[in-house]
């Protein structure tokens, strides 16, 4: 009880701070951040030891308990979130890189940006991403997507369409945070490009995205695409395309078809917890050979918003 109370007052002693202090002004570290978020079942938002509080409003508004330390980053300019602390050598993201076989791969970076910079970029779309929820055909039926939306793309981009359903495009001048993020993705994709964007917000255990692989023909055969997710953990599961040994051998990059057969059903599927502030990355030959998921979870209870930069060719 007697840490609780001095962490409380601690938290109280930086909200009185005016706001033209600095970003790194009352910074909790990665390990402090981590221990925090790792008490909670699934976001950092849901700090019950703390504040007694661990709700949304229906509007998705945060709760006025939330620890006094991110309200101070809610009341810091949005123009310079990314590059304004420089993490140590033993603090800096670790990247990991997964060899998926056949041209295939994925990058993961767990700490991409800070953990309470990430919770500012959370507030920021939630509340001003103007999220829809579309009604797109599965199978020939007509149903609601499980999940909120938002399409962001360069002007004069060929128009995104799936499912269906053929979202609205804004400009990137609309949101200038997504520009702070995809900088900071280019630093750690030297000679990527991305000209569009898709926004997804799953508000709970019941949102999800299906199975499916982003190989729509204005992405190109071999698309990059780079994808940061925010708030509530989610799994992101991928496995291997039925009948993909046809396309391989008509490329020539997969090899005799019976040796592939003898791989294990291990080798044929993988899954990623994706952290608030992760960046994913799906190259070379992932969309064509392999599809991919967010599934139901029932202990995914708070919001995830994730953005997926692409480039449209």
């Amino acid at each position: 009880m007697e840490e609780r109370r001095n962490m409380n007052s601690t938290a109280a002693n930086r909200s009185n701070q005016p706001s033209s202090v600095g970003i790194s002004d009352g910074q909790i570290t990665n390990e402090e951040a981590e221990s925090l978020h790792k008490k909670n079942n699934c976001s950092g938002y849901e700090l019950k030891e703390v504040t007694g509080s661990d709700t949304f409003s229906d509007n998705g508004s945060l709760n006025k308990k939330r620890l006094h330390y991110h309200q101070d980053q809610r009341r810091m300019s949005l123009t310079s979130l990314v590059a304004v602390e420089t993490p140590s050598s033993t603090d800096a993201p670790t990247r990991r890189t997964i060899d998926l076989g056949y041209g295939s791969d994925l990058i993961y970076i767990q700490r991409f940006l800070p953990f309470q910079q990430s919770w500012t970029f959370f507030d920021y779309f939630d509340k001003h991403i103007p999220w829809t929820r579309p009604t797109i055909r599965v199978f020939g039926r007509s149903c609601l997507q499980p999940r909120d939306t938002c399409y962001v793309a360069s002007s004069g981009l060929t128009a995104l369409v799936y499912s269906g359903y053929q979202p609205n495009a804004y400009l990137w001048d609309d949101f200038p945070p997504l520009k702070e993020i995809l900088d900071a993705i280019y630093k750690v994709l030297p000679g990527s490009k991305f000209n569009s964007l898709l926004l997804n917000r799953y508000k709970g255990a019941s949102d999800y995205v299906a199975w499916h692989a982003d190989d729509e023909k204005i992405y190109g055969p071999t698309p990059e695409i780079a994808s940061v997710s925010f708030g509530c953990e989610r799994d992101f599961v991928l496995k291997k395309k039925k009948h993909e040994e046809s396309s391989q051998e008509k490329t020539g990059d997969g090899g005799p078809a019976k040796k592939r057969l003898k791989r294990s059903s291990r080798e044929d599927q993988q899954s990623l917890t994706l952290k608030h502030g992760s960046l994913l990355v799906m190259r070379g030959y992932t969309q064509r050979d392999w599809i991919h998921s967010v599934p139901k979870r029932a202990k995914a209870e708070g919001t995830r918003i994730n953005l997926t930069f692409r480039l449209v060719l």
